[in-house]
């Protein structure tokens, strides 16, 4: 039998949980959910909730948990294959009620990447219900038929809705009245090390000619495979080097030209020293309804390293970045072709001291700085609601509230 609804009505002051339902592994490419969650993590207890995997075999279901260097808890349900999803649900009710019940008590925030949690979340009440949604996931491969609904119910319950650019804050704002915008943010200092000469170049991509025209992320129905092969077959002078992982798409599918190298997933602190030997960078993303909403970590990031680069026509890489005159834009390979030999031939110097300009004051730290305190606002208000709720009534019906404004 699974735990009875669990509401939180008692409160610590020093006990603090956020609890993250990620659509994302912690150990999949470095972005926004590891850069927010470890930066939390300096503030209170963080649990990284990932979706499940599946054994057929031992005590089941059960929570795989990896402390992170960062702070984080990483937790990853273990069910058993070949059930139905409404057991899926169920078996993840089941361990998150587990895991609550041993923070009776604490100041609870719900942070969601996924609407799908709602499936095995939805019979809970968090003190604060964050919706920080980084992407239109409704548009993506293989989507869940019911995510659009769970959205709607999310977006319903939430105290706060973040975005993660400016093309979702446009499509989100009239659904909730408490929506803010937090685009992609970087780590200067990080990819600034690109910059400098003393940067060793990995030795397998240190054997590939000069000029290299890199991309780095993650490699999937976003990516514009056919102007890849085409910008490859145009310009064979160029080599155009590929970092980051395959998903979604058959590897088999991905273009084979002698110029183009396929290196595979790199680490988040490796980046730097692949980039470092980079005469330009390209963002050759499809424009689909996977891309209308996204709003790329890399172009920062790109800037950061000191890389010149050309995009598609983006929406959130043609505003600002774009019409700023940071990023060149191409709509197809014979464009691409032509913006980076623009690239490759003009001075980086006065380029760069516009590129710090604009990167000046963004960073992951202001970031959560920002929404740390709209989150503390929102958790103050919902502590004074609970002591109204909570607080005797007298007899001519006023709450007695210890000083309390009414909220």
């Amino acid at each position: 039998m699974l735990p009875r609804t669990r509401h939180f009505e008692t409160r610590s002051a020093d006990q603090k949980l956020l609890l993250c339902f990620s659509h994302l592994r912690w150990q999949f490419v470095y972005q926004r959910p590891q850069h927010l969650m470890s930066r939390a993590a300096a503030e209170q207890s963080v649990i990284f909730f990932e979706e499940p995997i599946f054994e057929e075999r031992g005590a089941l279901p059960r929570l795989n948990v990896a402390a992170q260097s960062s702070g984080v808890t990483v937790m990853v349900p273990v069910l058993k294959g070949g059930t139905s999803e409404a057991e899926q649900a169920a078996a993840q009710r089941y361990l998150i009620d587990r895991v609550l019940n041993e923070w009776s008590g604490a100041a609870t925030t719900f942070w969601y990447y996924t609407p799908m949690a709602l499936r095995f979340t939805g019979h809970l009440q968090p003190d604060v219900c964050i919706y920080d949604c980084m992407d239109e996931l409704s548009a993506f491969k293989n989507a869940p038929q019911l995510l659009v609904e769970l959205e709607r119910r999310l977006l319903a319950r939430a105290d706060l809705v973040f975005t993660g650019g400016r093309s979702l804050f446009r499509a989100k704002r009239g659904r909730h009245q408490h929506c803010h915008l937090f685009p992609s943010s970087i780590e200067f200092e990080h990819f600034a090390r690109a910059r400098a000469a003393a940067c060793a170049e990995p030795q397998e991509q240190a054997k590939i000619p000069h000029p290299k025209v890199g991309f780095f992320g993650v490699i999937d129905e976003r990516m514009d495979v056919e102007l890849l092969a085409q910008l490859a077959a145009m310009r064979p002078d160029l080599q155009l080097v590929c970092i980051g992982p395959v998903v979604k798409i058959d590897p088999a599918a991905l273009p084979r030209q002698p110029n183009i190298h396929w290196l595979g997933f790199k680490s988040y602190a490796e980046l730097p020293e692949y980039l470092s030997s980079w005469d330009a960078g390209f963002m050759p993303f499809a424009l689909n309804e996977a891309t209308q909403f996204i709003s790329p970590t890399k172009t920062p990031e790109f800037l950061a390293a000191g890389i010149p680069v050309c995009s598609t026509p983006i929406t959130d890489v043609v505003s600002p970045y774009g019409e700023n005159g940071l990023v060149e834009i191409g709509a197809d390979a014979a464009q691409f072709s032509a913006k980076l030999d623009l690239l490759l031939k003009h001075d980086r110097s006065e380029w760069l001291r516009r590129v710090d300009g604009h990167l000046q004051g963004m960073s992951w730290d202001r970031t959560w700085s920002e929404m740390s305190a709209l989150l503390e606002a929102t958790r103050h208000v919902a502590g004074l609601r609970a002591r109204v709720a909570s607080a005797p009534v007298q007899q001519d019906g006023d709450a007695v509230l210890d000083g309390a404004a009414y909220v």
